[in-house]
């Protein structure tokens, strides 16, 4: 009798196509993947790690809190003679809670400059205690790992402004790998269901194997909170993403633009008190947010001078989804504008809360080890995955010789 043969059945066009693009994409970016997911997995518990290792500088002794902190003006002046910069302090954190420090900020960037460290010609932080103007701590944040992981991660320490192309690509590219490691995945019947979601190594011996289900399997769990990971990192680069997301949620690709509010007292001579009128007005209308940031060398982020004084709010330590948004006369502290995180339209609302979603502080503690977890998971998708193609490609060339 002749022994049936079971021919194997032969892949889709989706699944031939999704194995192309998924293999050619992969060796294509998988080293700018590799280095991307694991400089932002480093940054996850940035702030946690930040708060252990400036325990002391951040907050201020018990003893030396009083009922009113010095004047912004008496606490800029003992920084500024004290750290002797050539540049101008660029802005002030003031936190609510009594026993933080304030923490002013030196910031300076080289608009020409094509690479992270001659762009940034100064970030420099100083913590300050707010009732004796004690400096606690000085930081030079240039050096610093955090700002260097970012900037790995944002631009390959490249050029902010259009490093961030360069990481966009691939992430893209990204993005397709892990659709169609999904198709890839996907099993083709119940008894090959059982083998996709758990190892089972019992009888399994060569290493090709378990690289294969390592690949194969965690990239599976991970794959869907990265794929969320890598729409909220291109929202940042591209404005086409972000115009999506703002069609989708609010109807409409443009955010609304807020009108300038010029400062109505500019005749005025200005008031010497004028930052602490802004801060004192500020922790009356949000006296239950975390902390709140006024720029002090009157220019916005692109150097340009600035026509009023625009204080952020924030609503949570950590956080930057809840903000709210002040606006004082620069020269007599009046109140012009006061823009509560409730009066946001839903788009406005997700553009405050995308940096979080994309570092998983938007879901607490709980968000930050998962988020940490599948970044894990992505760095070793390169690592495993090329090893996979290397085996199979030693295994077609020992066929060809035999």
């Amino acid at each position: 009798m002749r022994k049936k043969h079971h021919h194997q059945k032969k892949p889709s066009f989706v699944q031939k196509w999704s194995a192309r693009l998924h293999l050619w994409f992969g060796l294509s970016v998988g080293l700018i993947m590799f280095i991307v997911s694991l400089s932002g997995t480093m940054y996850v518990f940035k702030d946690e790690i930040q708060h252990q290792l400036r325990k002391e500088t951040m907050f201020v002794k018990a003893e030396t809190i009083m009922q009113k902190p010095l004047s912004l003006e008496t606490l800029k002046e003992k920084v500024t003679l004290e750290v002797h910069g050539k540049y101008p302090i660029s802005s002030v954190e003031i936190h609510l809670a009594k026993n933080r420090a304030y923490e002013f900020l030196y910031y300076e960037k080289d608009k020409k400059a094509w690479n992270y460290f001659d762009e940034v010609k100064i970030n420099k932080l100083v913590y300050v205690n707010p009732y004796t103007g004690e400096i606690l701590g000085m930081y030079n944040e240039k050096y610093d790992l955090f700002p260097i992981l970012k900037s790995i991660h944002w631009s390959l320490l490249l050029k902010a402004d259009w490093g961030k192309y360069v990481v966009g690509i691939p992430v893209i590219l990204f993005i397709i790998m892990l659709i169609t490691g999904i198709v890839l995945w996907w099993p083709k019947n119940k008894k090959a269901r059982k083998g996709r979601f758990g190892f089972d190594w019992k009888n399994v011996k060569t290493w090709k194997r378990k690289n294969y289900d390592l690949h194969n399997i965690l990239g599976f769990y991970a794959s869907f909170i990265a794929l969320l990971m890598s729409i909220t990192g291109i929202y940042f680069a591209y404005p086409w993403v972000k115009n999506t997301f703002n069609l989708a949620l609010s109807g409409s690709t443009e955010l609304p633009k807020e009108k300038e509010v010029k400062s109505p007292d500019s005749l005025l001579v200005r008031n010497n008190a004028v930052y602490d009128l802004t801060a004192q007005e500020t922790r009356k209308l949000y006296a239950a947010s975390s902390s709140f940031r006024i720029p002090l060398n009157g220019k916005n982020k692109k150097g340009k001078p600035l026509s009023n004084i625009p204080v952020t709010v924030y609503g949570e330590d950590g956080r930057f989804a809840v903000r709210n948004q002040l606006a004082f006369d620069k020269y007599s502290g009046k109140l012009l504008l006061n823009k509560s995180h409730q009066k946001l339209n839903t788009a406005e609302k997700y553009a405050h809360a995308n940096y979080d979603v994309h570092t998983g502080s938007y879901f607490g503690i709980i968000g930050k080890i998962i988020w940490f977890a599948a970044g894990l998971i992505c760095t070793s998708l390169p690592v495993t995955g090329f090893l996979v193609w290397l085996g199979k490609r030693k295994k077609k060339g020992r066929k060809k010789t035999s």
